[in-house]
């Protein structure tokens, strides 16, 4: 409708100046120069607002252009005008005028939608172009890799020289797996990559995922088939020497006559019922080692309760308090909100509490001033947590990734059930135990729950 009122509209204008002109000629040849000065005035007007009615049209269009390229979606044209058709032109930009900025308010929305579920994904996302510029990382991301703001992939060097030279060699659609310790924790990253073009640009996306949970899980899965296995052999084995071996020293105990003292058969006699007390008590203490391992098999679901943090962390303080070898240590409590509460099984947590105590008191034996801090709070992450800090030595480096394995123990008298059994409590509760520690200065073990 527009462009039919501007095309008559410029046709009329042009068929008037036609005839203007025509009427013009007209009156120079008969040479009445009068009437041929008016014409010409006509004339000039005619063709002066006929242009300034095509730069009008053109400067509104090109003006409505200049907004929408900026962006400007506050521009208004009047619809009351003396000539219609620019009326009509002005209501036609109007409404392409809101159709656009409603196209671009709904683009705007769906790529804040599209950010939100990039910054909440429980993955690492990041986009790279050929130069090495890191064009998006998400909060998951940098917190992974505790390290922030990400721009190049350079920067990796500064976190791990290996995470750095397999960013530089990453191609599309490889996969790679990596190990990555830090101050916080050790994680096992999978690493996957893909690529795609943007506006003419190849880039390429990485996607990082924590997988140390779930090798955690595997890991622990694998544990417990062993050990199942194992429980069930040497029991099968070691019952029946036990009992018979107890069978035959009562018999000896309890025999009617003895022989003579001094004769060599005294002596066999004696050598015989000392050789099977040794392997009665040996076969006591190994079925009992099978027996705290069975503890590990057969966890029992925990009976979740809310309980407050605050009141759990003080009872497991007055019971290890009440130890004799405590008391030279001191116990802090620190909890960041009196009101804090745990959905947990209080005697499985308060058990695992307990024995991570004992385990700092250990490793502080020969401390001055130790100190054991239970601390509860929640994390930037929304995750609550309880904490166990002693001021001792440490762990070595090269054994705290094996801390958590059954069997593992670094005491004489130990069976390495503690700390795995610890872990396979807080598993059932849908947490995870870890584990930090720094040389000569504190160690501390973390409840997730």
């Amino acid at each position: 409708m527009v462009s039919k009122n501007f095309y008559f509209q410029t046709i009329g204008r042009v068929v008037f100046i036609t005839a203007t002109s025509l009427m013009l000629a007209f009156l120079l040849v008969r040479e009445n120069y009068v009437f041929s000065v008016l014409t010409l005035i006509a004339l000039v007007l005619q063709a002066f607002y006929l242009i300034k009615y095509v730069n009008e049209t053109n400067r509104k269009i090109a003006y409505f252009f200049d907004a929408i390229k900026n962006e400007d979606f506050t521009l208004r044209f009047p619809e009351k005008l003396t000539l219609k058709s620019l009326e009509e032109l002005n209501h036609s930009l109007n409404m392409l005028n809101e159709m656009i900025q409603k196209i671009h308010l709904k683009n705007q929305t769906q790529e804040r939608f599209y950010q939100e579920i990039l910054k909440q994904a429980d993955i690492g996302i990041l986009a790279i172009n050929n130069k090495g510029h890191i064009l998006f990382a998400n909060p998951r991301l940098e917190h992974m890799l505790n390290y922030t703001p990400l721009n190049h992939i350079k920067q990796l060097s500064q976190i791990d020289e290996n995470l750095y030279r397999i960013f530089s060699e990453l191609k599309p659609f490889e996969r790679r797996m990596f190990q990555l310790t830090n101050e916080r924790e050790k994680i096992d990253l999978a690493i996957k990559s893909s690529s795609f073009n943007l506006d003419g640009q190849e880039l390429l996306l990485v996607v990082i995922q924590d997988i140390h949970q779930e090798l955690d899980e595997k890991e622990t899965e694998s544990w417990t088939k062993l050990i199942r296995v194992l429980t069930h052999e040497i029991m099968n084995s070691i019952t029946p020497i036990t009992s018979i071996s107890d069978s035959i020293l009562k018999y000896y105990q309890k025999g009617d006559s003895t022989p003579e003292d001094g004769s060599e058969y005294q002596k066999r006699f004696n050598n015989t019922i000392k050789g099977l007390e040794v392997i009665k008590d040996q076969g006591a203490n190994l079925m009992s080692f099978v027996q705290s391992y069975r503890s590990f098999l057969n966890v029992p679901v925990p009976d979740k309760k809310i309980v407050l943090a605050q009141s759990l962390l003080e009872k497991v303080k007055l019971l290890v308090s009440q130890n004799p070898e405590f008391s030279n240590t001191s116990i802090e409590l620190q909890i960041a909100t009196p009101s804090l509460e745990l959905f947990i099984d209080e005697k499985q947590i308060t058990q695992v509490l307990i024995n991570l105590c004992k385990n700092a008191l250990q490793s502080l034996s020969n401390q001055e001033n130790s100190s054991i801090k239970l601390i509860a709070g929640i994390d930037p992450a929304g995750e609550k947590y309880i904490e166990v800090e002693d001021n001792g030595p440490g762990i070595p480096h090269e054994l705290i990734n094996e801390i958590f394995v059954p069997f593992f123990t670094t005491k004489n008298s130990g069976t390495g059930v503690g700390l795995s059994l610890s872990k396979q409590i807080l598993r059932m509760h849908g947490g995870n135990l870890k584990v930090k520690s720094i040389p000569e200065k504190n160690t501390t073990f973390t409840l997730f729950f």
